[in-house]
């Protein structure tokens, strides 16, 4: 049976009137964490209290 590890990394948007995600920043790290053996298994936008998205929360699994 297999065994894993789990991560999970927030990142903060940007932005009063238009939120944005710095997509750069976004992908650097997600390849960086694939590098590493890192597998995305699923991204989770949070939100404010106007409905807005004020962070994403991606989730990460390798084997052990």
């Amino acid at each position: 049976m297999d065994k894993w590890e789990y991560k999970s990394i927030k990142f903060e948007t940007k932005g009063f009137l238009s939120i944005t995600l710095e997509i750069e920043d976004f992908n650097f790290k997600l390849n960086e964490l694939g590098n590493e053996g890192w597998e995305l298994v699923s991204c989770v936008p949070i939100s404010g209290t106007s409905g807005e998205t004020v962070e994403v929360t991606a989730v990460f699994k390798r084997k052990k």
